[in-house]
């Protein structure tokens, strides 16, 4: 899993006209929600920001957040929510959830399809049915995606959930006998 690392500060002000002061300072407001807990209000450097979320956006990432006065130290967060401006692509604002990295959580693991099968070579067509699978385990361990290699598959032939090849550590929480992709 992707790991990224971002320095942060408490906020104390809040409502529309903080949150303009704050990104007139080049400053994005962001809050860490975590279960059971009250949210925890941030003002994060808004390049630094936007440069780490550009290479993680819509993928499996663990954040740490390294807050400024915070007695845990460091935070571990899975990205929820960014807000942008349409039209300038500016960052308003940025959720977060806490996460324990020793804790089995599941996700949403891509499918990355490798190579073209021998059957689409002889005229067939490839009809995949997956584009992901739900995995679980510890953060740490759930693979940023899982390669599934086609060469081998001829004109109909088929690829179940359950025939993939799955890192240790981790569970599939889908139905293995589900259809993943075939060959027509």
């Amino acid at each position: 899993m992707i790991q990224v690392s971002i320095p942060g500060a408490f906020r104390t002000g809040f409502g529309k006209g903080a949150a303009r002061q704050l990104r007139m300072k080049d400053l994005t407001p962001a809050v860490v929600y975590s279960g059971g807990t009250d949210a925890v209000p941030l003002q994060l450097d808004s390049t630094l920001l936007y440069r780490n979320l550009l290479g993680i956006h819509g993928r499996n990432a663990i954040v740490t957040l390294q807050i400024e006065g915070d007695e845990k130290g460091e935070r571990h967060v899975l990205l929820k929510e960014i807000q942008k401006n349409p039209v300038t692509d500016e960052l308003i604002h940025v959720d977060f959830f806490e996460i324990a990295l020793e804790k089995p959580t599941a996700f949403t693991v891509p499918l990355k399809f490798v190579g073209t099968a021998k059957g689409v070579d002889l005229g067939g067509e490839l009809h995949i049915s997956r584009n992901g699978v739900r995995l679980k385990g510890l953060p740490l361990d759930i693979p940023d995606f899982i390669e599934v290699d086609i060469r081998n598959l001829g004109r109909g032939d088929s690829l179940t959930l359950g025939e993939l090849s799955l890192p240790d550590k981790v569970e599939m929480l889908d139905d293995p006998a589900r259809l993943c992709l075939s060959i027509s």
